[in-house]
């Protein structure tokens, strides 16, 4: 019987990148290499953020990995080659201060939005959902950085993060893909 505990990943890191090619799909391996996860068999999963699991540094991710290892990420993607369209894709990440709880990861996908906007959008998003598991009351008409500031005095979400990229297609056809990411690695 295989035990489900060596699924729950214990390690994640937080990656981005942008890549540019006159094919579509070599552009998306190209915002990989850039997030320094091309070498590995991504698989994509849902987006729950496992209890106690920690947060680390992509250096220190990708020294714990080798390269041909299955991966699972969440992962928010976007292409473009239409001229001046602007690509953005980001993750939102909203962790509990119950370590024996879990938490929730957010993937944004857009086009005409910068980076910026998009990980506030992908966190707030995150810790919305958090929140609502958690019974955290909260206005959703509120401005975001008011509803982050309540959320942390509530005690009961202890960290939210987001990592986001953008990037603009040139006139020249090619192609460009944002790739933000969070990688489970233990």
């Amino acid at each position: 019987m295989i035990d489900p505990s060596m699924f729950v990943p214990s390690r994640a890191f937080l990656t981005k990148g942008v890549g540019r090619h006159k094919e579509k799909l070599t552009s998306f391996e190209e915002a990989l290499r850039e997030a320094h996860i091309a070498q590995y068999n991504i698989v994509r999963v849902s987006s729950i953020w496992p209890p106690h699991c920690q947060l680390i540094s992509w250096e220190q991710g990708v020294k714990a990995m080798i390269p041909g290892q299955v991966a699972f990420a969440v992962v928010a993607e976007a292409s473009t080659n239409e001229p001046s369209r602007l690509a953005t894709a980001a993750i939102g990440l909203a962790i509990p201060a119950d370590p024996n709880h879990h938490g929730y990861i957010s993937e944004h996908h857009a086009f005409g939005q910068r980076k910026e906007p998009a990980g506030d959008y992908a966190e707030d998003l995150a810790a919305s959902m958090l929140a609502t598991v958690l019974n955290v009351p909260f206005d959703p008409e509120q401005a975001w950085d008011e509803r982050k500031e309540q959320w942390r005095l509530s005690g009961e979400i202890v960290d939210t993060k987001t990592i986001s990229c953008s990037a603009e297609a040139q006139d020249d056809g090619r192609w460009v893909t944002v790739v933000s990411a969070v990688v489970f690695c233990g």
